[in-house]
């Protein structure tokens, strides 16, 4: 097909994987599509930030810099970014972070509904009394493919008298802001082989 891409430019790509590991913190598979990533570049990916500390090609070998076509390891995420997400190189940490917290806002305000608290048993009675048609979620797991496979499950459930709907999934502990968007939606919070943390597990019962 004589396919093309330019190495000499800022990296551009696209994330396939993400999770969280212990020491390493948050790691991801990128695909570089365009330009050359190297070692120390400052980056965004969704709604996450980062610089590259650690490069690691498919055959486990650490590496300092990757081309176009090039699928690479990425240590030095400031959190998970989700599979399918736009990854680039920008020019300074500053930058990076203001585009990541945009992006972060944006998101947010999209998912964000306004509802009544409630405990997730007073849910349940509320759907089993008619009044509720659509029960709003928020998934966290380990790794971004469990993630994709619990919404596809969620997905392929009958949704005839009531509908879930995912506000948020993401990888990584049940945090505040996770909290906070869940009793603001009055939303349930579902967490898969993660945990959360204490600040979260106190926000939660104060909400």
């Amino acid at each position: 097909l004589d396919l093309r891409a330019n190495p000499n430019r800022s990296a551009e790509g696209v994330v396939i994987e993400s999770r969280v590991e212990q020491g390493r913190g948050a790691v991801a598979t990128v695909l570089v599509q365009r330009g050359t990533l190297k070692k120390g570049d400052i980056f965004v990916a969704g709604t996450e930030s980062g610089r590259a500390r650690v490069l690691t090609s498919d055959q486990g070998d650490a590496i300092l810099k990757a081309g176009p076509s090039v699928p690479i390891e990425v240590v030095g995420f400031v959190g998970a970014p989700k599979a399918g997400d736009e990854f680039f190189v920008v020019e300074s940490e500053s930058r990076a972070r203001e585009l990541a917290q945009f992006r972060a806002n944006k998101s947010r305000a999209a998912n964000s509904i306004v509802g009544k608290r409630g405990t997730l048993e007073e849910m349940f009675e509320s759907i089993k009394a008619g009044d509720t048609k659509e029960m709003p979620v928020l998934i966290k797991t380990d790794v971004q493919g469990s993630t994709e496979a619990i919404i596809s499950m969620i997905d392929g459930l009958p949704q005839d008298e009531v509908k879930i709907r995912v506000l948020h999934h993401g990888v990584g502990g049940v945090n505040e802001s996770d909290i906070s968007l869940a009793g603001a939606s009055a939303a349930a919070v579902f967490g898969f082989n993660v945990r959360a943390n204490p600040q979260a597990r106190e926000l939660a019962r104060k909400t």
